[in-house]
């Protein structure tokens, strides 16, 4: 059984994380059948074969009422918990079901030392990974468990994203014919004012300076989205942010084909699968130094990674990138599916 936060049907990156390893998951030899509780799921027909998504439960206890009916009326071999909010409630049903726990950190959440009942579930998982080395480095400061215990597992890279044109009708509603476009993908939450939006629109006069037709695109939804329509406001550059609303996960590759430049310079990313998208659309990238961007850049080798803290800096970055023009086209091999389904692969037939 998968206990996750975001199932089938759902946008973000944790969502897409959740789906690309339950696929290499049920493509093992050795695993049978999966059956997912979501907190929040939407309508989805893309489910692998051997996989049964049951309704999404988001009350608390509404969700506990479901995941300990599930174990009274089915057999598991394994539990995976999606999430590390969840662990309490899944070491309960690991210990009645005599079942091992498979345990996922994702970013941000695992960083800090949790409280005491979060910190004694992560101590009976028999297997715990994460998305990177700086969240595992992290883990492991509050956790008192075996280092070998808690392995990297990065995010993998859909093939749809490659080089590209975008389709004109999206280029003239989106009004980036004949501009230079920066572009970040990701939520506008006020919980999650890390990914740097803020300091993207605060380069933008620096950019300007350079090439006045510049064009930030803002690629996603939040509540945080009046406060940076603000700050630009405030610094003059107003006319130079596009925010695009919500998009839909297949219209995602189209929205990087119309990007001379990618950019989140975030300070609190586990990962950042956007990065790899970005990455396989051919896009220069700037990111952050000091999280797991490093990892997804592959160390700088798929972008530039800069002190974000001056905006001068991010500035500087973001016009070499324009400067430089687009890289040859590379996929980033190291995250492909199959490398990433490998991976799965050893992880469940070696510990379980």
């Amino acid at each position: 059984m998968a206990l996750l936060s975001d199932g089938w049907g759902m946008p973000g990156g944790i969502a897409r994380y959740n789906r690309d390893f339950l696929t290499a998951l049920v493509a093992s030899t050795s695993v049978g059948d999966i059956v997912v509780l979501p907190r929040s799921a939407g309508t989805s027909t893309d489910l692998p074969a051997h996989v049964v998504q049951l309704a999404p439960r988001t009350g608390r206890l509404a969700y506990s009422v479901t995941a300990f009916g599930q174990l009274t009326s089915h057999r598991y071999d394994l539990i995976f918990c999606g999430h590390l909010f969840m662990a309490p409630l899944a070491a309960v049903l690991s210990r009645l079901a005599r079942t091992p726990l498979w345990l996922q950190l994702h970013g941000i959440e695992s960083w800090a030392r949790p409280n005491l009942a979060i910190r004694q579930a992560v101590q009976q998982a028999r297997l715990i990974t994460a998305v990177s080395r700086a969240t595992r480095n992290r883990a492991l400061t509050w956790s008192d468990i075996e280092p070998e215990r808690l392995r990297v597992l990065p995010n993998t890279v859909d093939e749809r994203f490659s080089p590209g044109a975008p389709p004109a009708g999206l280029t003239d509603r989106l009004g980036t014919r004949g501009r230079k476009v920066i572009l970040t993908v990701g939520r506008l939450s006020s919980q999650e004012r890390y990914k740097g939006h803020d300091r993207v629109i605060e380069a933008l006069p620096w950019i300007r300076s350079r090439y006045p037709d510049i064009l930030y695109l803002i690629a996603g939804e939040g509540d945080d989205r009046d406060r940076l329509a603000g700050i630009g406001q405030r610094l003059g550059v107003s006319e130079l942010i596009r925010f695009t609303g919500p998009v839909a996960d297949d219209q995602l590759p189209d929205i990087y084909r119309l990007a001379d430049v990618f950019a989140m310079p975030s300070t609190g990313e586990g990962f950042g699968i956007v990065f790899l998208e970005a990455a396989a659309a051919g896009l220069p990238i700037v990111a952050a130094k000091g999280d797991g961007s490093t990892d997804a850049l592959a160390e700088g080798e798929l972008g530039t990674l800069v002190d974000a803290s001056a905006p001068q800096n991010l500035a500087e970055a973001i016009i070499a990138c324009l400067d430089q023009g687009r890289p040859t086209a590379e996929h980033p091999s190291r995250f492909a599916f199959s490398h990433f389904a490998a991976q799965v692969d050893h992880l469940v037939s070696s510990r379980f």
